[in-house]
């Protein structure tokens, strides 16, 4: 029997001129995605923004990074920035994507038939919906030293311990685990990559709120916690490599200039309800931001061209990470600043009749700097690796 591996395009999209085809993506975003759905202060529900992720599947786009003989569209390196930008251009709320974006690249590239014909899909029909689970307390940006265990008890793993910080795990099906399957080895060495079904006994769930009082994230507890041995994706012992590889493309959609920005958008906007676009000392302010804006555009577009062009992106991309998250902090503070006694109000606070929703830059600034590898882990990979300094 033949898998049908998601819905067939409609075109070859990289026989196209970039052009031409950020003209038709740009066009499909913008005449369907509901305006209502646009640049929300917090990660959306399944029950949110399903709708159009359905819709995106059904039409054969769900997929933009996958080969055309897995369901995906196909493109080119080139083109994926292109529709990555357009999403973001247009404030496309992100879903839980982990399976677009994680587990089915590394399925194709470590897992066995058996498993693409079984996941890809479900992914690929919004059926299963995925998260990481990394990260766990005392184990963030030294991830290599976790602690969940998992041991092989006949044709199962049998998986103890805890995750957090993981996102949106409430809400969706599977969750992807880093599990140490050897303690005897060393710490990189005894490490296995797990595929779990979240509706598996033994697993706890616990929200956490946010600083903005939202419950994105949560605790993932593991209790005798049994998963099938051919979940097991790569070799035994060797989930390092595994996960390494998960990480690549992530590190460029980090330092992208589009959440600086949306926050110089906001900006605006706030200045000239504050009635301060005209202010000497604000304009000079904004104007150091646009230069480092554009400069982050420039650096952005250096990394993009070597992915383009199929290059291996070397240590130095961390700078990028370093430049966008802490720009949009101050760019978020700045906005603050600008309004005044309104700056801290949460919502959609009122100023000279227009509603802005002036904290939501600041809330989605803060864990920027965190999230993906801390900025304090990404000077230490530039001190070491690009700049060769000694470590004493």
């Amino acid at each position: 029997m033949t898998v049908q591996f998601g819905v067939p395009q409609e075109r070859d999209w990289n026989a196209l001129d970039d052009d031409a085809f950020r003209a038709i993506v740009r066009a499909e975003f913008e005449e369907n995605y509901p305006q209502s759905l646009r640049f929300p202060p917090r990660r959306l529900f399944w029950r949110e923004n399903g709708g159009w992720f359905r819709r995106m599947a059904a039409k054969g786009w769900i997929a933009p990074n996958w080969p055309t003989q897995y369901g995906g569209m196909g493109l080119s390196p080139a083109k994926l920035l292109i529709f990555l930008e357009e999403q973001e251009r247009w404030g496309i709320a992100r879903f839980q994507d982990h399976g677009i974006v994680m587990v089915g690249p590394v399925l194709m590239r470590y897992g066995t038939e058996e498993q693409r014909e079984r996941f890809l899909p479900r992914i690929l029909a919004c059926e299963d919906r995925w998260c990481q689970g990394y990260s766990e307390p005392n184990s963030g940006s030294d991830l290599a030293s976790l602690r969940t265990e998992a041991r092989l008890d006949g044709d199962e793993f049998v998986i103890n311990g805890q995750k957090i910080w993981t996102t949106l795990s409430f809400d969706v099906t599977h969750i992807f685990v880093l599990v140490r399957t050897d303690a005897d080895a060393p710490k990189q060495k005894g490490i296995s990559f797990l595929l779990v079904d979240l509706a598996s006994p033994g697993i706890r769930i616990r929200p956490i709120k946010d600083i903005a009082g939202h419950e994105e994230l949560s605790e993932v507890f593991f209790d005798d916690v049994r998963t099938p041995a051919a979940n097991l994706v790569g070799p035994l012992n060797g989930g390092w490599s595994v996960a390494k590889s998960l990480l690549g493309f992530e590190r460029i959609m980090l330092g992208s200039p589009k959440m600086p920005e949306y926050g110089l958008q906001v900006l605006r906007s706030v200045a000239a309800a504050a009635g301060t676009l005209d202010d000497p000392l604000f304009v000079d302010k904004m104007a150091a931001l646009d230069l480092d804006v554009a400069h982050l555009s420039d650096i952005y577009h250096h990394f993009a061209g070597q992915v383009a062009r199929g290059e291996e992106l070397g240590p130095d991309v961390s700078l990028l990470k370093i430049f966008s998250t802490e720009l949009f902090q101050r760019i978020a503070d700045l906005i603050i600043e600008t309004a005044g006694p309104a700056g801290g109000l949460g919502g959609d606070v009122t100023i000279d009749r227009r509603f802005i929703n002036i904290l939501a830059p600041f809330f989605k600034a803060r864990p920027a700097s965190i999230y993906g590898g801390s900025n304090e882990i990404q000077r230490n990979i530039l001190a070491k690796q690009v700049l060769e300094l000694p470590t004493s």
